[in-house]
Parts: structure tokens; C-alpha cells; sequence
């Protein structure tokens, strides 16, 4: 059976508080009863002492004599408290005996202990103890006191009733704090599971695509402002994803019709007569046709990067004399333009797939003349530390928004449709370079203002794996 976590966590408050209770009752009952238990012996013998002073004082007062019925006094009142006195003289003669003068109430007495002891504690093993103490009046031994009782302890119905209450004060206490742990078990509980249920219902809305919902309460636990924020910052990239899916499927579409329809005019004029068949006009709806292949082509290109399982060509090469042979090929395009095109960088060894990193400069660099105007400049850098190469493409072209910033490696992606009709491609460049950067254990990352260009940052290992 699955219970909610209110429940435990309810549940673990009232079980800890019943724990904390029991263990701090057990503790003090087991204090109490030694410390008690000692301070009902040194009280005995305490009482003891005090008979044997009265016997004492008593002889000292009658002129060194003996006065019977002070002593018979004295052992009354000590049988009264539960104490058998016995009083011998110097010779062991006996003076007073408790027994002789009321045995049955001594038995009486000792009897009704053991009972109230049994009463208290089943297990107490007690019975008659008896102890003798010398008489000494002045420096003379005058006689001794024999002093019987129950022991090695015993507590009379004062000393139980209170030992009764300490525990009705425990008991009473534990209720007390475990309906306190229970309310607060309740209380904190709903704070924990409140937030958790809340959660569990926007993402559940988020799962049926109602991709708006968003969680507005501002918690002041750590942890579940992360959970409510990480709950809304899922349901932003969900939106995000989606609108750029959307997105993708239009400008994918846009990419074919506009050779097929071009192809279908083109084959409905001829096939109606309209247009002759001439060279020139097959000639056109073949570059249609290659136009669309290298639509597939690129898609199919990405798709193979993005694969699991992909293979990368593995080889030692200068990433620097890479990129100067790369620029080399570039420079007639960058000249027509009227582009002034840099680079700066010594030899950098590194261990990578040759082909698939000059695709990724290739593809930036000529993103850079792409969005470059004449007159402009792009510059090419590359710097290495111990572990990583850094290789930095930055032109002063018109740079990209802030808004679209985010979403630029992204399939079919591009944030001026018009300007990207004037300057062809598929959308797929600067995906393709990601998804090869990535694949490599590298990074790439842009920094861009409108107005003043654009500066893409490829960080690679010098040893892959």
C-alpha cells in the first residue's frame, strides 16, 4: 500500500515523539529509582543513628541510669516509623526488646512492608535486616543497640504515591507531545506536500500540452522554489521547443515548395504546350532538383553527426595550418566581395577528425561573409592552453538580436527570413557544426550585438576521448 508523503511524514513526527518520550521516561525512571533508591537507604540509616543518639542522651541525662519508660517512649516512636529496637547494656543485658513488647505488631509491621513493596514492585527481593550500633556516653562504652527493619530499602505510602505521580507527570507529558507532534507533523506536512502536490499538477497539465502553466507561488524553502522554478523553466523550454517546432516545419516546408512549385510551373508549361522543352529550361528544373537534394543531403548529414553511434576519423593535425588553408580557398570570395578577411594564431596540435572540423570552420567562416557587409572585416583566431584549442571567427557584420541569440543553432533557424533568402542555405550550417563540435567533447558558443558583429568561440580538447 502507497501512502502519501503527509502521511509519513506525520506519521514520523507522532513515532518520534512517542521514541523521544519513551527513551527520556525510561531514562529518568531509572535515574529517579537509583537515586531514590540510595537516598531512601542513607535515610534509614540516618534514622537509625538518630535512635541510637536518643538511647544515648537519654542515658546521659538520667545521671548514667537507665529510665525505663524513656526507653520504652523511644522504642514505641521508632516502631511507629517502621524501625525494632533492641537495648543492651554493657554486660549484653537486655534492657528493652521491641519484640518482647509487642511482637505481633513487629510481625504486623514487617508483613504489611513486604506486602506495599511486592505491591510496587513484584520483582523486589527484601526482608528483615538488622544492624547493631555501639553506645558510647562520653568516653565510655555504655551498651549497644540493635536495630531491626525491612530492607535493604523500603519506601512507605508517601514515598510511593510520589514515585506514582513523577510517572502520571511522564505519561501525562507524553500525551502532551505527541498530540504537539502529531499538529505539528500535520502543519509541517502540508507545508511540504502542498507545494509537491502543486507541482505534481502543472507538470501533469504541462504532460497533457497545456504548455502555459506556470507555478506563481514564491516559496521560502530552498528546495522548493528550485522544484517551482525548475517545474516553470521546463514548461518555458517545452513552449520554446514547441514554437520553434512549428517554426521548423514552415521553414521546411518553405524550402521545398519553392523548387517544387517552381518544378511543377515549369513541367505544366511544357506538358501543356506553353514552353518547349529547350535545354535551358531542363537545365532549370535540374538545379531545382539538385536544390531539394541538398536539402535532403544536409538533413541526412545532420541526422548522421547526430547519431549515437557516429565515427569520427581520428587523426594528429595542426588546427592552425588547418584554418590557413581554409581561409587560403576563401580569400577569392572574401576579395570579390570586398571583405578584409584575418588570421593570427600559431601551431596548435591537436587530435581530432580532420574533415568534420574543417566542415565547422568552413561553415563559419562563411556564415561570416554571408552577414559581413563590403568594406567590413572578419578575423580568425586561434590560441591553445595546455588541454584545449580555442579557435574564434569574429566579423563587424550587423550582428544578431538578443532575442534570437538563443535559438540560432537550431534547425532551420534564422532569424531575418528575408535576408537569409538573399543569402541561400538550408538553416542547417550552424547545427551541423554544434552537433560536430559536440561530438568531439567541445563547445561553441556566440557573443553578438546588433550593429557591431558577431563572434563565434569553438573550444576543443587537444586529445579526444
Amino acid at each position: 500500500m502507497k501512502y502519501s508523503l503527509k502521511s509519513k511524514l506525520s506519521f514520523s513526527y507522532a513515532a518520534m515523539s512517542l521514541l523521544l518520550v519513551a527513551l527520556i521516561s525510561f531514562c529518568i525512571n531509572v535515574l529517579l529509582q537509583n537515586q531514590f533508591k540510595n537516598y531512601i537507604i542513607k535515610q534509614q540509616e540516618q534514622k537509625n543513628r538518630e535512635f541510637v543518639s536518643l538511647v544515648e542522651h537519654q542515658y546521659s541525662a538520667a545521671g548514667r541510669l537507665w529510665n525505663i519508660n524513656t526507653i520504652e517512649n523511644i522504642g514505641v516512636n521508632a516502631l511507629e516509623q517502621g524501625i525494632i529496637l533492641k537495648i543492651k547494656d554493657k554486660n549484653e543485658g537486655t534492657i528493652w526488646d521491641a519484640t518482647i513488647h509487642n511482637n505481633g505488631l513487629c510481625v504486623q509491621m514487617l508483613t504489611n512492608m513486604a506486602n506495599n513493596m511486592q505491591r510496587h514492585d513484584p520483582n523486589f527481593k527484601g526482608g528483615y535486616e538488622q544492624a547493631s550500633y555501639p553506645m558510647i556516653v562520653g568516653d565510655q562504652n555504655i551498651g549497644t543497640v540493635e536495630i531491626g527493619y525491612y530492607g535493604p530499602y523500603y519506601y512507605n505510602d508517601n514515598d510511593i504515591a510520589f514515585l506514582n505521580t513523577v510517572n502520571e507527570v511522564l505519561i501525562a507529558v507524553g500525551f502532551l507531545s505527541l498530540l504537539m507532534a502529531v499538529l505539528l507533523g500535520t502543519f509541517m506536512a502540508k507545508r511540504v506536500s502542498d507545494p509537491i502536490s502543486k507541482s505534481i499538477k502543472a507538470a501533469g497539465e504541462i504532460a497533457k500540452g497545456n504548455l502555459k502553466q506556470r507555478l506563481a507561488e514564491n516559496y521560502s524553502t530552498l528546495e522548493m522554489m528550485k522544484l517551482t522554478n525548475t517545474i516553470n523553466n521546463l514548461a518555458d523550454s517545452l513552449q520554446n521547443q514547441e514554437g520553434l517546432r512549428k517554426r521548423m516545419s514552415a521553414d521546411v516546408a518553405h524550402e521545398l515548395r519553392t523548387p517544387l512549385a517552381n518544378l511543377q510551373s515549369s513541367l505544366e508549361a511544357m506538358i501543356d504546350g506553353i514552353w518547349q522543352p529547350s535545354r535551358e529550361r531542363l537545365k532549370s528544373c535540374h538545379e531545382e532538383i539538385l536544390r531539394i537534394n541538398r536539402l535532403v543531403g544536409d538533413l541526412e548529414k545532420l541526422e548522421r553527426i547526430e547519431a549515437e553511434n557516429r565515427e569520427l576519423t581520428i587523426s594528429e593535425f595542426d588546427i592552425s595550418e588547418l584554418a590557413g588553408h581554409i581561409i587560403k580557398n576563401f580569400e577569392p570570395e572574401f576579395y570579390k566581395k570586398g571583405v578584409q578577411l584575418c588570421f593570427s594564431g600559431n601551431a596548435e596540435m591537436i587530435v581530432a577528425d580532420r574533415d568534420k572540423i574543417s566542415q565547422v570552420l568552413v561553415n563559419l567562416i562563411s556564415n561570416a561573409l554571408k552577414y559581413t557587409s563590403p568594406g567590413g572585416c572578419v578575423e580568425v583566431r586561434v590560441a591553445g592552453t595546455e588541454h584545449t584549442v580555442e579557435i574564434a571567427i569574429q566579423d563587424s557584420g550587423e550582428g544578431i538580436s538578443p532575442e534570437d541569440l538563443p535559438y540560432i543553432f537550431e534547425r532551420f533557424y534564422r532569424s531575418d527570413k528575408s535576408r537569409s533568402r538573399l543569402t541561400g542555405g538550408s538553416g542547417l550550417g550552424l547545427t551541423i557544426s554544434k552537433a560536430i563540435v559536440e561530438s568531439h567533447k567541445g563547445e561553441i558558443n556566440v557573443r553578438s550585438e546588433p550593429g557591431k558583429g558577431t563572434i563565434f568561440t569553438v573550444c576543443l580538447p587537444k586529445l579526444h576521448g
